[in-house]
């Protein structure tokens, strides 16, 4: 049976790669991919598959339910895959109510709109449907040194209005499916990385500074610890999910790559030494500079993956090595993109009256 499948926020980082893979699989019929095309959303993510008949792009916004309800109608819609959110960290600092809009009442408005199509389909459709919740780590916390990672029962106690507005959305979601039956499905990574990442985030952004030969900067003293996943990992456990998973329930998934942020900028700076060296023949590390810390900057993420992995037997491909050697190479193959996607007037700092373009520090 091949299944129709709305992916929201499908034009962005994690969603345009998950819509790559959709639409390579035989068992998908049609995707809608539905976007707002905010500031980490762009058109360019896309531009491989623009053609494909079974991909129909719209512009718009989770919050508008007569839009939602209609797609899922018009496309007699299976599947829902919600990556839509605003997930910088910084920019929720700086103004925090579009978190809020987007992460939680669009969220919501999801679910609502999910509920009402679910309940006109026939029986046998609506017993397969399912809504799948794209989330993050940052909502249970920090971890000290030393502290098991989170796993699935960890509690939320988000730090930062970006955690907060997400764990409100993991909180509706799992309303929705003890108080109206709705089989959802919620999963939270640690913190991915792969091509195609809008360039405020760290990996990119440290490349972006070492090759123009500016300061490489990092908040604090650099010793905040993130667990990294390769994007196409991440995708493809949200398939194993989708496939095996059982409504209801959370899955967490990491890469089993703890680094310290200034070891892996190191290590983007040594793979950049090897692949493109500087004229002067010294290493890229010596562009790195610390700066003052961001406010409430979460010490330590990491992911325990155990649950997904002995239930559905999902392990990640890649390592920090083989994926970072793949993101830096794509990264130097594709100029254009980068300039595209920086010269965007959102990216730049209008949406949010951001007076500095460039985030301050290379952070996650």
């Amino acid at each position: 049976m091949t299944r129709a499948f709305l992916i929201t926020g499908g034009a962005g980082f994690i969603g345009s790669s998950f819509v790559r893979q959709a639409l390579a699989r035989p068992d998908v019929r049609v995707v809608v991919n539905l976007d707002k095309l905010t500031y980490a959303g762009h058109l360019e993510n896309l531009a491989e598959i623009v053609a494909d008949a079974h991909h129909h792009f719209v512009r718009g916004d989770i919050n508008d339910p007569a839009l939602v309800a209609r797609l899922l109608r018009e496309h007699d819609v299976d599947v829902i895959v919600n990556f839509a959110a605003e997930s910088h960290v910084d920019r929720s600092i700086d103004s925090p109510e579009p978190f809020l809009q987007t992460n939680v009442l669009g969220t919501f408005r999801l679910l609502e709109a999910s509920a009402r199509h679910r309940a006109a389909l026939p029986p046998d459709r609506a017993a397969a449907f399912r809504l799948l919740h794209v989330s993050t780590d940052e909502v249970y916390g920090s971890l000290e040194a030393g502290a098991a990672p989170f796993s699935e029962t960890h509690p939320h106690r988000p730090n930062s209005p970006y955690a907060a507005s997400k764990a409100g959305a993991d909180h509706l979601v799992r309303a929705y499916f003890h108080t109206f039956g709705l089989p959802v499905l919620t999963t939270n990574c640690s913190n991915n990385y792969g091509p195609r990442q809008f360039p405020e985030k760290l990996i990119p952004l440290a490349l972006r500074s070492a090759l123009a030969g500016r300061p490489i900067p990092i908040y604090g003293d650099g010793r905040q610890v993130r667990d990294w996943l390769f994007v196409e990992d991440h995708c493809d456990a949200i398939w194993r999910v989708l496939e095996s998973g059982r409504p209801g329930e959370t899955y967490n998934i990491g890469g089993s790559c703890e680094r310290t942020n200034v070891a892996l900028v190191g290590e983007i700076c040594a793979v950049l030494d090897a692949i493109s060296g500087r004229p002067d023949r010294k290493s890229y590390r010596d562009q790195i500079t610390f700066v003052p810390d961001r406010p409430g900057h979460d010490r330590r993420y990491a992911i325990d993956h155990t649950k997904i992995s002995r239930e559905l037997g999902w392990q990640p491909a890649e390592s920090l090595a083989t994926g970072l050697e793949k993101t830096v190479r794509w990264y130097l193959t594709n100029p254009v993109w980068c300039d595209a996607v920086t010269r965007s007037s959102l990216y730049q700092g209008e949406r949010l009256g951001v007076t500095n373009p460039e985030p301050a520090a290379a952070h996650a």
